[in-house]
């Protein structure tokens, strides 16, 4: 076992973890941060995208013990007692259906978003490219993430 100690949406945990435990199920089963979904486990879908130290990263193919002394952001601490201008756009622009690879797209578009405040249509789906939905074909995705953008969301 290893000790890490990771900062997760503001709150610092301590634990002892197996060292191949990976960091999608650190965050869902000994956090209980479970609006990161697991998706496809081999880092295609990017359902399980958080940020770490500000990157977004899949959270599927980075270990436990690769996150100590980083500071992560699930979709749960993207809010704060109210939904991240993200989330409203997302909702507004009915950018889900299921909803499985939302934290995940929410996440990646904050990242897109802090590197390119005003991207274009395509930077957008470029941006987005590592995060699969099968659900929506895209269009209210790129959408929501541009209304986020005009309202001057970078982050």
């Amino acid at each position: 076992m290893a000790e890490i100690t990771v900062k997760v949406d503001g709150v610092t945990y301590v634990d002892h973890v197996e060292p191949r435990l990976l960091l999608v199920h650190y965050l869902r089963e000994v956090v209980g941060k479970t609006g990161t979904p697991i998706g496809c486990d081999t880092s295609n879908c990017g359902a399980c995208t958080v940020l770490m130290d500000g990157e977004s990263v899949k959270s599927c193919s980075v270990l436990a013990v690769q996150a100590d002394g980083a500071q992560v952001t699930t979709i749960e601490g993207m809010a704060n007692g109210d939904l991240h201008p993200l989330q409203r756009a997302f909702h507004e622009e009915h950018a889900l259906q299921c909803g499985y690879c939302t934290p995940g797209m929410i996440i990646a578009a904050s990242d897109l978003l802090r590197e390119n405040p005003h991207p274009t249509d395509l930077e957008i789906r470029e941006g987005l490219e590592g995060n699969l939905c099968r659900c929506t074909g895209y269009e209210n995705i790129v959408r929501a993430v541009r209304r986020a953008a005009e309202a001057g969301v970078t982050r």
